[in-house]
């Protein structure tokens, strides 16, 4: 009897540790999902940045947002390389139209193709499919994702879901070389 009640023991053990391990593997894979579909469209946002397709280029962008993560950077900038109270800052503060024009001429699909060059994404090779590209994002907070360049590497780009689209909202790569680069 006392054999009996050791097996099953054993056994609720057992199936206790499967479920576990079950169980993690589905939070795994919830986790992956967002990654995954967030994959489909970075593509179609690759692809459009390689043919220069301003439609599908803007359908990927959440132009507002970007501009205004753009522009706050921009004069966070001006006031670290100036201080906060320097009139560089304030003029980069007061300047917010001309920053606007400046950020719209900056959110196109050619100054994004060298972004996508330093990210591995060359106009002579094929585009990475799905799953590829979700290998290389990484979760963050409030359900956006962003592209790195090495796994635990910096965010370069920041996309979030809009009702079913991910659309590009930020850019953490260095401002520098995105403006000096655009062609």
């Amino acid at each position: 009897m006392r054999a009996m009640g050791m097996k099953f023991r054993q056994w609720l053990a057992l199936m206790l540790r499967s479920i576990a391990v079950a169980m993690l593997a589905l939070a795994a894979a919830c986790t992956t999902v967002p990654r995954f579909e967030a994959a489909g469209d970075i593509h179609e946002f690759l692809v459009a940045i390689r043919d220069g397709d301003q439609a599908r280029f803007d359908a990927h962008v959440d132009r507002p947002a970007l501009k205004a993560q753009l522009k706050s950077r921009l004069i966070a900038g001006q006031a670290e390389a100036h201080g906060d109270t320097s009139w560089q800052a304030l003029g980069a503060a007061l300047a917010g139209p001309l920053v606007d024009l400046g950020v719209d001429a900056y959110v196109q699909p050619q100054t994004f193709r060298a972004v996508a060059l330093r990210l591995g994404y060359a106009p002579d090779k094929p585009i990475p499919g799905q799953i590829a590209i979700a290998s290389s994002l990484k979760s963050i907070g409030d359900g956006d994702v962003c592209v790195v360049t090495k796994k635990d590497g910096p965010c370069t780009l920041v996309f979030k879901d809009e009702s079913g689209v991910w659309k590009l909202i930020g850019y953490e790569g260095d401002l520098g070389s995105l403006i000096h680069r655009r062609h």
